[in-house]
């Protein structure tokens, strides 16, 4: 039976309870990924369990009904490799080693899902400490993860999402916490249902991000075509170059449900690995990016024979890779439904040589649709602004729709934040496709062209406040009645002073 009482905040605060273990012994960039692994690991085991115990319920009799029965779940669960297995074994020595080998077995079950994604974790390592401090972080850990709160069985959490949203909440927390280089793995939740929503994922889509992180904005394009049909026609696919968060996206994924993608593990600009064929980039109806910014390098030594001719409209600076990235993401649109979302800079708007010649390019060839100026402070690790801009291959008009909700935001002690006002606001003018005074503006070619194709949102959106004049003769009569008040205070402090006998 189901207990209801569980919810999302209770999973999330034992699973960010189980980080105590860790913390002021080992750096949170570390530690993230023995937790998730170890989320990871208790939810496969307490799911595996649950079924079990419902087959030894109904086929109590026969066992080989039960052994039947799982071959049929979505993942196997070898015996020694189970959570409990571990756990019971918790006060002997190889705590380490046990956890690496149950780890590479359930990979191993489980090759065709799992394949790799073990490889670049090892608890077995001196990350963790000597032999003896090791054995004890990990001993905790087993223990935090076997409290009756982090029971994550289906038959007491209910859905499944309720884990994935844990992992996610987790990767969120790490990345707040652990600054600018764990969020290079995370795109903030807004911004991710911003870009989602403004790429309308359809059943039967093909979703990319090529540079996935740990999988966030793939997931918001899969949860919002659940939404609206109930079903998982779609397909995810993904690439990212860090092996421990592209080991992360897989398990994401696998904690999501998402079965029907592939993520792949390698640098996109060097070595794309999603290919329609050895000679051709593979092509998807949307394209989503949140790329690391300005990336220094980038391969820009072998931009020039690029054998899938992504930099013909130009070879973005040596050490500048932004363009690099969008024009890429340009090259995988299908030709017919193609859409792109890609998350900027904002020096990407008006940086001059090579990055405007691409840029002149990209508005000629109508692909341009819209730049949308987000507030300072959204991203982990930076408090720059930055910029979606939305990129199509069927545009209606030949016209750019350009957005300045840099204003529209609610501020954070460290963070800012965009509420879901702010993120309908911006989807209303997108659709609407009209200039809003103070907000947007839809500009011709012509006028972009005028502009010599800067795209800095401030020569298109005008938001000067116009300040009140200033009376400066009300000023100078308000400065004369405080003159005669003080002068009136004046003469009663010396009347007093004078009674208390002070000359």
């Amino acid at each position: 039976m189901t207990n209801t009482s569980v919810s999302q905040d209770d999973i999330n605060a034992a699973v960010w309870g189980a980080c105590d273990t860790f913390r002021g012994t080992v750096d949170p960039s570390i530690y993230k990924d023995y937790v998730l692994t170890m989320l990871f690991l208790k939810y496969v085991s307490d799911v595996w369990q649950d079924h079990y115990d419902t087959y030894k319920q109904q086929y109590g009799d026969h066992p080989e009904l039960i052994v039947e029965m799982l071959k049929n779940e979505r993942f196997v669960l070898p015996p020694s490799a189970s959570f409990y297995a571990l756990h019971l074994l918790r006060h002997s020595p190889g705590n380490g080693e046990r956890i690496d080998k149950a780890l590479h077995a359930i990979e191993d079950a489980n090759i065709a899902k799992l394949r790799d994604v073990f490889q670049d974790i090892s608890f077995n390592s001196t990350k963790l400490g000597d032999e003896q401090q090791k054995n004890d972080i990990l001993r905790h850990l087993l223990e935090d993860f076997a409290k009756p709160a982090l029971n994550l069985r289906e038959s007491r959490v209910g859905t499944l999402d309720v884990i994935g949203n844990a992992y996610e909440f987790l990767i969120k927390n790490f990345a707040s916490t652990s600054g600018k280089k764990a969020g290079e793995f995370y795109t903030p939740p807004e911004v991710s249902t911003l870009m989602a929503r403004l790429m309308a994922p359809q059943e039967g889509d093909e979703i990319c991000d090529p540079t996935c992180g740990s999988g966030s904005l793939l997931l918001k394009c899969g949860r919002l075509i659940r939404e609206h049909t109930g079903a998982r026609k779609y397909a995810l696919f993904g690439q990212e170059a860090i092996g421990s968060t592209w080991a992360l996206a897989k398990m994401n994924m696998f904690l999501h449900g998402e079965d029907n993608h592939r993520i792949e593990w390698g640098d996109t600009l060097r070595n794309p690995k999603l290919l329609a064929g050895d000679a051709s980039l593979k092509h998807f109806d949307i394209v989503v990016a949140n790329p690391p910014f300005s990336l220094e390098k980038w391969g820009h030594e072998g931009a020039e024979a690029d054998k899938f001719s992504r930099f013909r409209r130009g070879i973005p600076p040596r050490t500048k890779g932004d363009y690099a990235f969008i024009l890429h993401m340009i090259e995988t649109m299908k030709p017919g439904s193609g859409r792109m979302a890609v998350v900027v800079p904002h020096g990407v708007l008006f940086r001059g040589a090579a990055e405007g010649r691409i840029r002149q390019k990209l508005i000629e060839e109508n692909l341009l649709d819209a730049v949308i100026g987000l507030p300072e402070k959204l991203f982990y690790g930076t408090g720059i602004p930055a910029a979606v801009l939305v990129f199509r291959k069927n545009k209606t008009d030949d016209k750019v729709l350009f957005i300045d909700a840099s204003r529209n935001f609610d501020a954070g002690k460290n963070q800012n934040f965009l509420h879901e006002a702010d993120l309908q606001r911006i989807l209303d003018v997108v659709w609407m496709r009209q200039s809003i005074s103070k907000y947007a503006y839809l500009a011709t070619p012509a006028e972009i062209a005028e502009n010599d194709f800067n795209l800095n949102i401030p020569r298109y959106v005008d938001t000067f406040e116009q300040e009140a004049e200033i009376d400066l003769m009300a000023v100078r009569r308000e400065r004369e009645q405080l003159k005669a008040e003080l002068a009136l205070l004046e003469v009663q402090m010396a009347g007093y002073l004078k009674e208390l006998g002070y000359e």
